[in-house]
């Protein structure tokens, strides 16, 4: 599907975060097997190498990422964004408290005020990839780093089917049974077969003002890492 292909409703998404913000984080780490923290992890490599000090995490959600990023990078500064305040509330249960309220899509920050960016399983949630990536261009700094974790389909054949079925069969009866909500989960499924992976996510970065891009499949592709730095 091309890139632009979006359906993404932002009522239904704000209702079905703030629907599951309390038991959130124990539902990923419960499908992930726990190994969703690993992922969260090679995001926090990236920004140290990085260098960088100043980091904005968009679409924080319960600040998973954003505590990853803290605990691993010494020195740095973590702003978590979300426009869901439940998920927010659940972020400062957790440690986080400098969090702020807004839609990824029009960031209440200047021009060039953070060294790096990153973005967890939020950008495939957004009614405008392209509108995003050029945003986030917008609020780094030149050079700066962007690094985008998300879901991707498994590029086998032989992975590729059974993870489908898991996907759209069997994760939201776990997940409904966790959080009392297996729409939100069924939509999870959906939004990751539209969600451009692979070649197509970097095409779509390096159109929108950053370069270098780079991707990392995780678990064969089930999620994934891309990092670039802004144009």
């Amino acid at each position: 599907m091309a890139a632009s292909a979006q359906d993404q409703n932002p009522v239904f998404v704000h209702r079905a975060f703030s629907s599951i913000a309390s038991r959130y984080v124990l539902t990923n780490h419960v499908l992930s097997l726990g190994i969703d923290i690993l992922w969260r992890r090679r995001v926090a490599r990236i920004v140290r190498d990085s260098g960088a000090r100043r980091v904005l995490d968009v679409a924080t959600g319960s600040g998973d990422l954003a505590r990853t990023v803290r605990d691993r990078v010494p020195g740095v500064r973590v702003t978590g964004a979300d426009f869901c305040a439940p998920m927010l509330e659940e972020a400062r249960k957790r440690g986080l408290d400098d969090l702020i309220v807004c839609d990824g899509l029009r960031l209440p920050f200047p021009d060039e005020t953070f060294d790096a960016l990153t973005i967890g399983y939020g950008l495939r949630n957004m009614a405008d990839w392209a509108g995003a990536l050029r945003e986030f261009r917008r609020v780094l700094k030149p050079g700066g780093q962007l690094v985008i974790l998300d879901f991707s389909l498994p590029r086998s054949p032989f992975l590729r089917g059974p993870y489908r079925f898991y996907l759209h069969r069997i994760l939201p009866r776990i997940a409904g049974a966790l959080t009392g909500n297996s729409e939100a989960y069924a939509y999870l499924g959906d939004s990751i077969e539209r969600f451009p992976s692979g070649p197509a996510m970097l095409g779509l970065i390096e159109g929108n003002g950053f370069s270098g891009g780079r991707w990392e499949p995780q678990c064969g592709g089930i999620s994934s890492v891309y990092s670039a730095t802004r144009a």
